[in-house]
This record gives structure tokens, sequence and C-alpha cells, in this order.
């Protein structure tokens, strides 16, 4: 694995956030910013940052009340808007003025917002598995397990409990994969137990029923537009349909649309066609 260095950066309502820098600055190649989704962290990118650091600088940040990021004051500070200017201070502090977005799912909606904001910053996109149409069914069974609090004894314990919630996104894992999977999400707590690594408050804004409703974020992907971007959705994805993916791909002909084959939400982007397709995108990006 590629070494990295840890760093921090400071939000503007002063939480002191944490984010994974691998490789140093290449002229002429924009720095690749890695967005997780609404659980995860900087460890989700653990494989692909070493590959893409390869030939650029790659930023792996923990969203506030993440990882090795501090948990937020107030809990209504965990929605799309705020984590959008906690990532601009983070390319202000960074000294970043233009960078290649890797968002996968909240970091998807993440990536075309600062799009719409100021899209001449974006030198390229990723959206894995998130576009302007978030399906209900997803967004529900995200909600029956985000911000549980469950605890295991055990690694093998927590893995099993992954597999249990997640096995219908990812048919063919074996033990050894949800164990990898289970050490990216959770941490081992100050009580010896194994627990999620991430402030169960992120729960209460996101669990409000109608917060979907009514927002149109179809020109935050329009603001994408004429730069390389590269929609990824998985096949058995419940939160991004093969319906809005293709009025994605009508509304962008330029955009590249592939489906990974045998996931659900959301790819892990090791997985051949999502690798290849990465690899095409930042090609063009330079």
């Amino acid at each position: 694995m590629t070494a990295f260095e840890d760093r921090h950066w400071t939000s503007p309502d002063g939480l002191r956030l944490h984010y994974r820098a691998y490789g140093e600055a290449q002229p002429g190649r924009a720095p690749a910013l890695c967005l997780p989704g609404l659980t995860r962290n900087a460890r989700d990118f653990e494989d692909l940052a070493p590959r893409l650091a390869q030939a650029r600088q790659v930023l792996c940040p923990d969203m506030r009340g993440r990882g090795d990021s501090a948990y937020a004051k107030d809990s209504a500070t965990y929605n799309p808007l705020q984590y959008v200017e906690d990532v601009e201070a983070l390319l202000a502090e960074a000294g970043i003025e233009r960078f290649v977005a890797v968002g996968t799912s909240l970091g998807g909606l993440v990536t075309m917002l600062l799009a719409l904001r100021d899209p001449r910053r974006l030198a390229g996109a990723v959206l894995n598995d998130v576009g302007p149409v978030i399906e209900a069914e997803g967004l529900a069974r995200i909600r029956g397990y985000v911000g549980t609090g469950r605890s295991f004894p055990t690694w093998m314990h927590a893995a099993r409990a992954l597999e249990e919630t997640h096995a219908a996104a990812y048919p063919g894992f074996m033990a050894t994969d949800w164990l990898r999977m289970a050490k990216r999400m959770m941490a081992v707590g100050q009580n010896g137990r194994i627990a999620f690594d991430y402030d169960m408050k992120i729960a209460e804004p996101f669990s409000q029923p109608g917060g979907e409703a009514g927002v149109d974020l179809w020109p935050a992907f329009a603001a994408l537009a004429g730069r390389p971007v590269l929609v990824l959705r998985g096949e058995l994805s419940d939160l991004l349909s093969a319906e809005t993916a293709a009025e994605m791909a009508r509304r962008m002909p330029e955009a590249e649309v592939v489906t990974v084959v045998g996931r659900g939400h959301a790819p892990t982007l090791d997985e051949p066609e999502a690798a290849a397709a990465i690899e095409r995108l930042l090609d063009r990006c330079g």
C-alpha cells in the first residue's frame, strides 16, 4: 500500500477535520479528491488512492462526524451543503484550485453541488452510484440501519452483521471481503467493542421524512457539463435506477455511463470495469 500522510484542516465553524494525503502534487495533473458515502470514511479509498497516486496527488477526507474528524456540535450541520463548505475550506487550505472529484453516493452529491457553486474548478468527476434522482427504496433501506449504534465483540461478528445488512448488494462476497469492509467502516472503541466509525447523530437530519422531496438536482448535474464525467452504476443498485442513469446519459451525451455487474449500492471501485473506467476518465483529465 502506498504510504499516506495524515493531515488536518479546519471547518468554517471551527471543527478539526482529518484527511489522508497520498503522493505529491504533480505539475499539469489535477489532484484527485475522493469523497465517501454517508457512513463511510477515508479508508474507503485505501485501494483506489494508491493507484491514483502513481500519477497525481490524492486527498481522501473524513467528513465531519466520521473517522478521525471531529464530531459536530450541532447535528443539523450533518447536511450536504455544510459538507460542501467543509470541502471548500480544505481546498483553500491545501491551495488546490482545480481537481478531479471521485464521489461515492453522498460524495457524489457533494461533487455535483461543488460544480454548481463553481464548475471551473472541476477538471473531471466520477459519480459512483448516485445521480440527481435518488430512489425512495434505497433511501428507506439506508434509513433502516444508519445511526442504530450497534457494536460487536469481535471483527468476525462485525463482518457477519455487515453481510446480513448488505448481502444483496455484494453477492459473491467471501468472509474475507466482509472483514475487509468491516475494518474500513468500523473501529475499536474505548470499551473494547467494535462499532461503526461515525457519529450516530448523522442520522438525525437524514432521517427526517420528506427531506429529499422538492430538491431538483438536475441543475447540479448539468454543472458538470464540458468536462470528463463518469457515471458508475451498480447493476443491482436500489439508489440509482437504470432509468435515471439513462436520463443522465441522454442529458450529457459526452459522459461515460458504466454498469458494474453484480454490484448494488455502491461499487467498491476495485471491480475491473470500474477501475478501467476511472483510468479512462483520468487520462482525459490530465
